[in-house]
């Protein structure tokens, strides 16, 4: 994966899922995510969880906490996030091992890239691919 030296990411899109347990293990197995901390409530439900791909992270939790982060989010519909990876197909092929639905099989772009497109168990689509813009200062 693209950029694995650490540090802390600037910029962590945060998700939230009825079944936040089945999104890590969906994240972790099937994307490749590194799990970095889980953190449970007394129900046991997800009350935050962080995971590492490349040297980006998400984080995510459970939905029905009564959180300020969980009101703000209940008319919120699914999200897209684009993850950064050095081999669209290898990591197409653990996706579709693990049974994750694709949208869009590894495609060359116009623009460069080539990415493929999933959908999680809630409903967000995953883009991933080789293209990573560049920031400058």
């Amino acid at each position: 994966m693209t950029g694995m030296d650490g540090g802390r990411p600037s910029v962590c899109p945060t998700l939230l899922y009825a079944d936040a347990k089945a999104a890590v293990r969906q994240l972790t197995q099937a994307f490749g995510f590194r799990e970095l901390a889980v953190y449970e409530g007394q129900d046991g439900s997800v009350a935050h969880a962080e995971l590492a791909q490349g040297n980006g992270a998400v984080m995510l939790g459970s939905t029905g906490t009564g959180s300020r982060f969980d009101e703000a989010m209940k008319n919120a519909g699914p999200t897209g996030v684009y993850v950064v990876v050095d081999d669209v197909d290898a990591h197409h092929r653990r996706a579709v091992e693990h049974g994750a639905e694709i949208l869009m099989p590894p495609t060359d772009q116009d623009y460069g890239s080539r990415d493929y497109m999933a959908r999680d168990l809630e409903g967000n689509i995953w883009s991933f691919g080789t293209y990573a813009p560049e920031i400058r200062g």
